[in-house]
């Protein structure tokens, strides 16, 4: 199956290369060639790419290779947009992820399904301003992709049981962990994001009583529940990148 990959973004290109190595054919696109091009560099040589995992021994340089063979980066939108999967990474603005979805469904082949990798805008927005509201899910991915075994599968009631079936195994096959769970149009952030932002509030309110600094709660979460970085690196990390 061919996947498209909608915005080469942190998150778009880890998405895009992570697809990649699982085998599928993968096209991401960006409205910027500078965006493109900065997303070839990161598949390639960034802190998660492809060159680091070889020197780490995560993955044998020959299939590094077939899987950045697998892989291209475009500003040409139609040639993301015919696949089989299309995954929306654009950034969290309602507004623009309906404009993409309304497109998307316009371009993309009918028996192709779309997924939103929201972090908690509703599935019923997104899926009702298309034709094909029973192939449209939310497949929430965490940064950085190609790592993160996260994988928060959403649906509706009118979501079709082999649009769900179909994404969850694309999610199996690229290392991850999918657990379906259902739209909360009610509420932001689906599962995941709603208790983290409430474990976010109480993190700043213990900042803002003087309690501790924010890299020391960072420190101690780390430290008590072997995360892999507290929660003000975790804010950071997903919005500009993971560093040094």
């Amino acid at each position: 199956m061919r996947i498209g990959v909608i915005g080469a973004g942190v998150m778009g290109s880890g998405i895009a290369q992570t697809c990649a190595q699982a085998g599928y054919e993968t096209v991401g696109f960006d409205t910027s060639a500078e965006a493109v091009e900065r997303a070839g560099e990161l598949v390639r040589t960034g802190r998660y790419g492809f060159d680091r995992a070889v020197a780490r021994g995560k993955i044998e340089r020959g299939d590094a290779d077939a899987a950045l063979e697998r892989l291209a980066f475009t500003t040409d939108l139609d040639a993301a947009a015919q696949a089989g999967l299309v995954i929306e990474c654009v950034p969290e603005d309602l507004a623009l992820k309906l404009s993409v979805f309304r497109d998307l469904d316009a371009r993309a082949p009918a028996d192709a399904i779309l997924a939103s990798n929201t972090s908690g805008f509703p599935l019923a927005a997104i899926a009702g301003v298309t034709s094909r509201p029973e192939r449209v899910v939310v497949w929430h991915w965490e940064s950085p992709p190609p790592v993160m075994r996260f994988a928060e599968i959403v649906r509706t009631p009118e979501t079709g049981d082999a649009a769900i079936e179909r994404v969850c195994e694309v999610a199996r096959a690229c290392g991850k962990n999918p657990v379906v769970v259902n739209d909360s149009p009610m509420h932001w952030g689906f599962v995941a994001n709603r208790i983290y932002a409430a474990m976010l509030r109480e993190a700043g309110a213990v900042v803002g009583e003087g309690v501790a600094s924010h890299e020391e709660i960072n420190q101690l979460m780390v430290d008590c529940f072997n995360w892999p970085v507290g929660p003000f690196a975790m804010v950071k990390g997903a919005s500009s990148g993971w560093k040094e």
